[in-house]
């Protein structure tokens, strides 16, 4: 069901194992085109492309695409008692968690009279994006707005796919974790068009444009986030899920197989990865899986992702091996589970979150860690990081200079500008010295 890689007995280059990653066929790239099409469309046609849109790919018809204020007090109203304790318990933790993650504002004197405040500042505007195709994702409401609101973002907009299962509206625990949240602004739209309604606006909607896009979704989602950078920011291309556990001999292979199925449920593209340098433990693992694959509820989601070309079991020399393999990889969810993973740990340097040890599964941190789990899918935590409060702040450097601090570079200032040939540089700082 799962391949296997064997890579025992070499040493692959860094870029070897870049080229022996096992990858989905369908990446962002090949959904490029598609999302393009369906971004341009809004820019054209506004509502009218959204609302068609839902109808061909939600199979529904919204009866509006801004979520009347009724819809959301009429779900919290409904949202059973055991699921808000829990919904307010995982916003307590991820508000703890995203509070430490604000840096302080710093002021350094240069020389006397010659000071520079390093400040970080919130961006005012946001667009945050929850799925809602295969799943819903409650939890991803907390994950974006938490941060954003210990940050100090002012206006937020939230974005949903309208649900057949409610005629069209947005799914109910969705809207009321928004309204426990105070989040008012929201849309029953979806997919790539909702991230191109969020950067370049919708004004018969009164949709004004975000700064930011964040939040997890499909490939398409993520080729959108693709397509609208440079126009608003984006946090990373949050596409369909991955996880990489490296594990030895002592791991229990009832709880890796485990693991892997808890996330390849998501998707059929998403990717479940084990790395250990024991055959024993590969065996063992893959019979768990052949049996969990037809015992859960979303067996056949899980088969596919398990048989797709995205997952594997890669057999190494040792764990140091599978250290440097996972660091190729860029795992948006990396588990240890060795006998020391600490040592691992220490040899890791691409991961979106990290989680040590037999009792902390990457569901803990979908859920009730603390941590945040919008993380850089497809490799990308190889070059960016998860979601957090300093996703939406920018640091400024705020520079303030008497007049004797500025005499003291003066002239300084002419020869660099006269050594660039950029003599009105230096005019600029002689002249109030006239």
């Amino acid at each position: 069901m799962i391949q296997r890689l064997d890579l025992r007995g070499t040493r692959p280059t860094p870029a070897e194992l870049l080229a022996t990653i096992p990858r989905a066929v369908t990446d962002v790239t090949a959904a490029s085109a598609v999302a393009a099409e369906l971004i341009a469309d809004v820019r054209a046609r506004g509502e009218a492309a959204l609302y068609d849109q839902a109808e061909r790919l939600d199979r529904v018809r919204p009866d509006a695409l801004r979520v009347p204020e009724s819809d959301i007090a009429d779900a919290l109203a409904g949202l059973p008692p055991e699921v808000r304790t829990a919904i307010e318990e995982t916003i307590r933790r991820v508000r703890l968690a995203s509070e430490a993650q604000v840096p302080p504002h710093v002021t350094t004197t240069i020389a006397e009279g010659a000071v520079i405040t390093q400040r970080w500042q919130p961006i005012r505007r946001v667009g945050l994006y929850v799925p809602g195709g295969k799943a819903v994702y409650p939890s991803s409401v907390v994950m974006n707005v938490v941060p954003a609101q210990v940050a100090g973002v002012t206006s937020i907009a939230l974005a949903s796919p309208p649900q057949q299962a409610f005629d069209g509206r947005v799914h109910p625990t969705i809207l009321a974790v928004a309204g426990l949240l105070g989040v008012t602004e929201i849309y029953a739209m979806g997919g790539a068009g909702a991230v191109g309604a969020f950067a370049y606006g919708v004004p018969s909607l009164g949709l004004d444009p975000v700064q930011l896009v964040t939040g997890p979704g499909n490939v398409y989602v993520a080729a959108a986030k693709r397509l609208v950078r440079g126009v608003t920011g984006i946090d990373s291309e949050a596409g369909p899920t991955d996880i990489l556990v490296i594990a030895d001999s002592g791991a229990d292979p009832l709880l890796v197989a485990a693991d892997l199925v808890s996330q390849a449920e998501h998707d059929e593209l998403a990717a479940a990865v084990l790395v250990t340098d024991s055959a024993e433990l590969a065996d063992a693992v893959t019979a768990r899986l052949a049996v969990l694959a037809v015992t859960t509820p979303h067996g056949e989601r899980v088969t596919a992702a398990l048989s797709g070309t995205q997952s594997a079991i890669v057999l190494v020399d040792d764990l140091a091996a599978a250290a440097a393999f996972s660091n190729a990889f860029g795992p948006e969810h990396l588990e240890i589970q060795t006998r020391d993973p600490h040592v691992e740990l220490a040899l890791i340097e691409n991961a979106g979150a990290i989680f040590l040890g037999p009792n902390s599964p990457v569901s803990l941190g979908d859920y009730s860690a603390g941590s945040n789990h919008v993380l850089p899918t497809g490799g990308q935590a190889r070059f960016s990081s998860g979601l957090g409060a300093y996703t939406f702040l920018r640091p400024q450097q705020v520079v303030e200079y008497s007049r004797d601090a500025l005499r003291g570079v003066a002239a300084n200032i002419a020869a660099l500008s006269d050594a660039e040939d950029l003599p009105a540089h230096g005019a600029a700082v002689t002249a109030r010295f006239v």
